[in-house]
């Protein structure tokens, strides 16, 4: 018997959304793209649920004809390309002809098209691939396309997506890229009825200060190179604004958005050296090439892009971006007029200064002649500067140590870590821990076995974390009011994220209130940030909060927990009395997992008596 049949339109086209309609955010993608090839001057969106329930792009593009508006749902029906060659020439955002079949097929759809030359609209209404009705009503110009209840009728795809704050911050992102690829175009954006966005035409650089955040207006460079091969232009960001979050990086093929990290390397290779390790610069790059030396036809979602020469793009790519930032005098700068060596030997060494006019800049016969006053002996020269080095380097400890040595508290010592414990044994009868604290960084214990070395900041974050996370899933924390409550305003993207994790922020001892547009008016905060900025405060919670999100599969409870442990640890990185040090070594064996971070580092490291004597033999 035959086992190989043909499958059901209705079910190729389900398959088919498995890849071009992942979430909300790719339906918001497909339909504003439509738009743009349809060449309309304004477009809107409108959401409803972050899109599970409604998903509505509304332009005033070129429209279509009732055949044409009808065919759009069929699968493989397009009108970008008409032979193979095509596909080597392609300009539009579309092409494979799947997205509308696709969406149709998943969800309840009603069309509304008018084109100018038409006196009447069509509307069709379509649920799971079959068409309901077709027929003329009235409408403007352009195309209303209503995606309504989403995966409705695969309830499984739709269980799998995540909660409204996530899904709505993906739509975000999704039109901040198509905004920020056509300033020409009139964006606006709307979420239950209120407004997010409304972008008028304008600039390239307004249009990204509109989009992002106002705080661009100061940091953007133009990055600007033409050849015959390709054409670069766009904006890189100062780096001194670099985030630790990525998020913030657009490369556009064609105005099409792409994700490359072949050519997000060549940026951040012209950055070297001007950014810190792990964080991320801002850039809005636009390459404009000939089709017919790009592939686009990669994957049905198309952000990934095959070039036939990636080494000359990565080389032009690297130099424009440098080019952008010395021109804009974005790197640190060197005054090389200065002899550094000279003007730090004649400063230690010159005379107390004369009211009496002089020439004080400093040469070298000066230098001769101070450095003739040293003593003239070698044995004197070294005997001099050997000791001066010894008192450096034991500069201010022994009058710490003989201040820590008059304080006498008494620590009672208690410990979870079984294993750990075991192997210190640190005292339990009522003695002090014997520590001492090295450049504000580490502690280290005497112990039974040796030396216990702990990492400070470290040992910090693991009792924050805990802290934090045992508050989070209580009851409310009580804050510190303020006399004068402040207003914070986020991204529009940070906005819809705090959502996900607003409530866990007023547990722990944050009174915020929503408070317009994207922003929040904070009342109070817990005490221990009573002397942070408390706009500031609460940006940085949100900023790392995302790189907890990004970097690491975790519960979202933990991610918040270590957004704050790592933020509060920061500040602790500070001289500590020997009560202060007993007190953390107690409160870091009393965690659950004490000899690792949050972020699994080290926290602690013993140095036994006979590791102790095998370095001092070697």
């Amino acid at each position: 018997m035959d086992v190989i049949r043909l499958l059901s339109d209705s079910i190729a086209n389900q398959i088919a959304a498995g890849e071009v309609v992942q979430r909300p955010a790719s339906v918001v993608k497909e339909l504003m793209e439509n738009s743009i090839d349809a060449k309309a001057s304004s477009v809107q969106l409108i959401i409803k649920e972050s899109g599970k329930q409604l998903i509505q792009v509304i332009d005033n593009g070129q429209g279509m004809s009732p055949t044409d508006a009808r065919m759009c749902f069929e699968r493989h029906a397009t009108s970008k390309i008409k032979e193979s060659a095509d596909l080597f020439n392609i300009r539009t955002m579309g092409f494979r002809g799947e997205a509308l079949a696709s969406i149709a097929a998943v969800a309840q759809v009603e069309l509304r098209t008018k084109r100018a030359e038409d006196e009447l609209a069509t509307l069709i209404k379509i649920e799971g691939s079959d068409i309901k009705t077709q027929e003329f009503v009235q409408s403007p110009q352009g195309t209303n396309l209503a995606i309504k209840n989403l995966f409705f009728n695969v309830p499984a795809r739709r269980n799998f997506l995540k909660s409204n704050p996530v899904e709505m911050k993906h739509i975000i992102e999704e039109f901040q890229r198509i905004a920020l690829a056509h300033p020409e175009v009139q964006f606006s954006l709307f979420h239950n009825d209120i407004e997010i966005y409304n972008l008028p035409e304008a600039k390239l650089s307004k249009r990204i200060v509109d989009v992002l955040d106002k705080s661009y207006r100061d940091q953007l460079a133009q990055c600007q190179i033409d050849s015959s091969f390709i054409k670069i232009n766009g904006y890189v960001g100062n780096p001194q604004t670099a985030k630790k979050a990525r998020g913030e990086q657009y490369f556009f093929v064609n105005k099409r958005f792409i994700k490359s990290s072949y050519l997000h390397h060549a940026v951040t290779g012209a950055f070297e050296s001007t950014i810190p390790q792990g964080s991320h610069p801002f850039y809005a790059l636009f390459i404009e090439i000939d089709p017919s030396h790009i592939d686009i036809n990669i994957h049905p979602t198309k952000t990934e892009i095959k070039f036939d020469d990636e080494k000359a793009i990565y080389a032009i790519l690297r130099s424009a971006v440098k080019q952008a930032i010395g021109v804009y005098n974005l790197t640190p700068s060197i005054d090389f007029e200065a002899d550094i060596n000279i003007g730090n030997f004649i400063t230690q060494k010159s005379p107390s200064p004369s009211l009496e006019p002089q020439n004080i800049r400093p040469d070298a016969d000066t230098a001769i002649s101070n450095f003739d006053r040293e003593p003239r002996s070698l044995g004197e020269i070294n005997q001099k500067s050997n000791r001066g080095n010894w008192e450096k380097l034991f500069e201010g400890f022994g009058s710490r140590i003989n201040q820590e040595a008059e304080e006498t508290q008494q620590v009672i010592f208690s410990s979870k870590a079984n294993r750990v414990e075991d192997l210190v044994q640190l005292p339990k009868d009522g003695t002090d821990i014997n520590a001492i604290q090295v450049h504000f960084q580490y502690i280290i214990a005497q112990v039974k076995s040796g030396l216990m070395l702990i990492d400070q900041q470290n040992a910090y974050e693991r009792i924050f974390y805990e802290k934090y996370l045992k508050e989070i899933n209580t009851q409310p924390n009580a804050s510190q009011q303020l006399l004068f409550p402040k207003t914070v305003t986020l991204t529009a993207i940070d906005y819809a994220m705090s959502f996900e994790i607003i409530d866990m922020i007023r547990n722990i001892g944050f009174n915020v209130e929503e408070f317009g547009q994207n922003t929040y008016l904070i009342n109070g905060v817990p005490s221990q940030f009573m002397d942070e900025d408390e706009g500031v405060l609460f940006k940085s919670i949100i900023e790392q909060y995302k790189i907890n999100e990004n970097n690491q599969k975790v519960d979202k409870k933990e991610a918040l927990a270590k957004t704050l442990a790592k933020r509060n640890a920061t500040k602790m990185s500070k001289s500590l009395s020997k009560l202060e040090m007993s007190s953390l070594i107690n409160q870091l064996f009393e965690t659950s997992m004490p000899s690792v971070s949050p972020d699994g580092k080290p926290v602690m490291s013993i140095l036994s008596l006979e590791k102790i004597a095998n370095l001092l033999l070697n």
